[in-house]
């Protein structure tokens, strides 16, 4: 066991920090007798951690976890960026089982942490609306770029702010996305003009809307367009996010309260 020893001496050399996603007592209780920072991240508090950072929602995959845990940490000035972390999870069980280091700068300031926590929707409707747009941009409508805008919480007054370009198909349904089928759906019809409206429960109440919200003092960057500009408008106007993805460079992007706070890559997401 020398050797084995030996190579989790120096993987945990330099460590300056610790990440514990959703701990025992017992393990909280070890760790938080370390001379290091330790930073609880979880979907509750439930050891009474002195630095807490809340995970909108419970997620499967470890690496998400670690990377949506780390960015609210940085977020939360509960981590710094130089800062390489040493982060455990359970990923196949209540017991902490995984290990990984990382170092906290990869994880800086994505946006989507933000998104995620701070929105009016429920955050799994928030994810769901965002896994559809990265599919859509991967794969496109039929192997061709395809653009679509979706308007995810306060329904009522999006509704208001907005008229339909055609018949609503959803108009007497109680459908609701992440369901794979209507999934399907929403991916069908994004080929066609207008917003797709979202409750915050994740119902969906339209397609085809046209957003109506005045643009005058919406501040985008440039080289974005009238899908962009909308919904900038409609979030500065109402409590809704608004997730696009752009026809012309593939890129999903996310505005909140009149601003864009989040720009990716759909294959690098």
């Amino acid at each position: 066991m020398t050797a084995v020893g030996n190579f989790l001496e120096e993987f945990t050399d330099d460590i300056e920090g610790v990440c514990l996603f959703s701990p025992s007592s017992s393990v909280y209780s070890t760790f938080a007798e370390a001379d290091l920072p330790v930073v609880v991240i979880g979907i509750e508090n439930t050891v009474d951690a002195g630095t807490f950072v809340e995970l909108p929602l419970e997620f499967r995959d470890p690496t998400e976890r670690i990377r949506f845990g780390v960015e609210g940490a940085l977020g939360q000035d509960a981590v710094e960026e130089d800062m390489t972390l040493l982060c455990l999870l359970g990923s196949f069980g209540g017991d902490m089982d995984t290990v990984m280091r990382v170092r906290a700068g990869a994880f800086a300031d994505s946006g989507v942490y933000d998104l995620f926590a701070n929105s009016r929707a429920d955050p799994s409707v928030v994810r769901d609306v965002l896994e559809v747009a990265v599919e859509l941009g991967k794969k496109g409508q039929k192997g061709k770029p395809v653009g679509a805008l979706f308007v995810v919480g306060d329904a009522g007054k999006v509704m208001n702010k907005s008229r339909p370009l055609s018949y609503n198909p959803f108009e007497k349904s109680h459908v609701h996305v992440g369901d794979p089928i209507v999934n399907v759906m929403l991916k069908e019809f994004s080929r066609l003009d207008g917003a797709f409206v979202i409750s915050d429960s994740g119902k969906i109440v339209s397609a085809y809307r046209y957003l109506e919200p005045s643009a005058e003092g919406v501040d985008i960057p440039k080289g974005l367009g009238a899908r962009h500009m909308a919904a900038g408008a409609v979030t500065r106007d109402t409590n809704a996010i608004a997730i696009v993805l752009s026809e012309s460079d593939g890129l999903v992007r996310a505005f909140k309260g009149g601003e864009l706070i989040l720009e990716l890559d759909p294959e690098d997401y």
